[in-house]
């Protein structure tokens, strides 16, 4: 399952665009941190940390984060732990990964979400921030979700979704789509930095509904799946892998 359609004015198939989409973060992996934390007011890092929180992240756990950019989720996970050594951060980007690494002691893993060269049944807890759009399949995503975790360990999808009202589609509309890749043109002086912005409102524009994302979460054999909601927009999904041991 496609978590949105091909955009063919972006690549010409499902099987070009991890090509696409690499090319375009390693191009805008310097710019990435300065767009985000303006774009987003500044808050980024507080939500983040506070989310982490709330689901249950804990010192101890090993923690796997999943297409984790240029580290921003990481880094506010290893506060929670104090320590980036149960750290493993996972992206096909070399350019984003290469940012990442000048945050944190983790471990970094070049590959992808939907075969993770990661061994079976060996993290507490998996994030993945903002990125689900990039995948290229949600079911083979989410099977590679429920293999790496632990019984009993937890899933954190952090995605943001456009609203179904007509007046707050419109603004988001207007933001993410017009000012938003205006602003990081005018203020970084970057076509790619610019161009990284234009292609997140694409995809979050055509990402399929919420309730496509839990059905392929369960189907993947995760339980206790919801999707909790801030601010109209930010879509925090969970779920946990089944442990028998405990039924």
């Amino acid at each position: 399952m496609l978590p949105h359609p091909t955009l063919s004015a972006r690549y010409a198939s499902p099987e070009a665009k991890p090509a696409f989409v690499d090319g375009l973060f390693n191009r805008g992996a310097a710019q990435y941190d300065k767009v985000v934390n303006w774009g987003f007011l500044g808050t980024g890092a507080s939500y983040r940390r506070r989310i982490l929180l709330q689901h249950g992240l804990i010192a101890g756990d090993h923690l796997l984060d999943v297409a984790c950019g240029t580290g921003l989720v990481a880094v506010e996970a290893a506060k929670i732990l104090h320590t980036a050594k149960h750290i493993t951060c996972l992206d096909p980007s070399a350019g984003m990964l290469a940012v990442a690494r000048t945050k944190l002691t983790a471990h970094f893993v070049q590959g992808r979400a939907e075969a993770m060269p990661l061994a079976d049944n060996a993290y507490d807890f998996l994030t993945m921030g903002y990125a689900l759009r990039h995948v290229t399949s949600l079911d083979g995503t989410f099977r590679e979700f429920h293999r790496v975790l632990k019984p009993g360990g937890k899933l954190l999808i952090l995605e943001v979704t456009k609203p179904t009202g007509r007046c707050a589609a419109f603004f988001f509309r207007l933001w993410f789509g017009l000012v938003y890749p205006w602003l990081t043109r005018l203020f970084t002086r970057s076509d790619e930095a610019r161009d990284m912005m234009l292609y997140y409102w694409e995809t979050m524009d055509a990402c399929v509904p919420p309730a496509t994302v839990l059905c392929a979460l369960e189907t993947a054999g995760l339980i206790a799946v919801r999707r909790d909601v801030a601010l109209g927009l930010f879509s925090e999904y969970s779920a946990i892998k089944a442990d028998p041991l405990r039924l």
